[in-house]
């Protein structure tokens, strides 16, 4: 092996060094403790042997790539040791071309051994939070046999809407802020949980008290939120449910102020809830209720449309009539 690799082999992160076929030519102790392999053992073989399904095809192809242009490459491999066990590793790995011959230097730092925390893989992380919200969402309206297909659609439309405002209007939102707005969409009634049935289904006119009853159900919603954050207390919900907050509490609220609970107006309600505002009401237009008929989509339309700048945020109202 090249003489002027060698001083890689003194860093204290696990190292292993390959020639261009992927053929081991060295390793550190480090990298030996970590995978089990004696340096004696791996010498020769390709650094594939650790590798496992659970890593992606795409992370190998792009790692391929940027490698066969001679550039440096920097990904998560999810690889196997020796006894079997998986281990998390973040791996940078550097092309280096010596006197015409071209080595790789990969230098891996376990996961699993980082001071505080927990790695997950952001798409898992993404998928994991965006299922248990549904979970708690539908188990708070368990009552309702329908109620999946809606908080489904709702979630649906969200994502559309909001993935079409922020491109028509540059917004420039975060793709974090955005998926944690369609996650949290599905939370936006858990309020009603703790509205009687016999109010919540009426199919009549409901009263003045059993108005103030229903309006009471986005206070609902934000104490049972707070009462599983305070459970929780982890930053791995933290985003998602500060702005389940925000939709939950002001979902309601209209842009001329006549909303509820609290008669906010225009941008003062905040942002996500003005988008899954929209959403909630055209699902519910459109859908079969106890105290209402199925509505078609330009009445539904139609009623947005009237609305406009008095319930609904004019802007938003645009970009929805657009997708729909």
């Amino acid at each position: 092996m090249e003489e002027s690799l060698k001083p890689f082999l003194l860093l204290s992160d696990a190292v292993i060094i390959t020639d261009i076929n992927h053929r081991i030519l060295d390793v550190n102790k480090t990298y030996e403790d970590i995978t089990g392999y004696s340096r004696e053992q791996i010498l020769g073989f390709r650094a594939g042997i650790l590798k496992t399904r659970l890593t992606s095809e795409s992370t190998y192809h792009e790692m391929h790539k940027a490698l066969n242009q001679l550039l440096s490459w920097s990904g998560v491999f999810v690889n196997k040791k020796r006894n079997g066990e998986l281990w998390h590793s973040s791996i940078s790995i550097t092309p280096f071309l010596i006197n015409g011959d071209t080595y790789y230097v990969g230098v891996f730092r376990e996961l699993e051994h980082l001071q505080e925390g927990i790695y997950i893989a952001e798409g898992r992380r993404s998928g994991i939070q965006a299922a248990l919200l549904k979970v708690l969402a539908i188990s708070c309206e368990i009552r309702d046999p329908a109620i999946e297909e809606h908080l489904t659609r709702v979630q649906q439309l969200t994502g559309q809407l909001i993935h079409a405002h922020n491109e028509r209007l540059q917004l420039g939102l975060s793709q974090d802020y955005i998926q944690s707005i369609i996650h949290a969409s599905i939370m936006h009634d858990i309020g009603k949980s703790g509205v009687p049935e016999g109010i919540l289904y009426k199919p009549g006119p409901l009263t003045s008290y059993e108005r103030i009853i229903i309006e009471m159900h986005p206070l609902i919603g934000v104490d049972i939120l707070e009462k599983i954050n305070a459970e929780l207390d982890d930053d791995f919900f933290k985003e998602e449910l500060n702005v389940a907050k925000n939709i939950i509490l002001s979902h309601h609220e209209k842009w001329d102020g006549s909303g509820y609970p609290h008669q906010l107006k225009a941008n003062d309600i905040p942002f996500e809830a003005r988008i899954v505002s929209v959403v909630d009401v055209y699902d519910a237009l459109t859908s079969r209720r106890p105290y209402k008929e199925i509505w078609d989509k330009q009445k539904a339309i139609g009623f947005l449309r009237e609305h406009q700048g008095t319930f609904f945020d004019p802007a938003i109202i645009d970009t929805f009539v657009q997708i729909v």
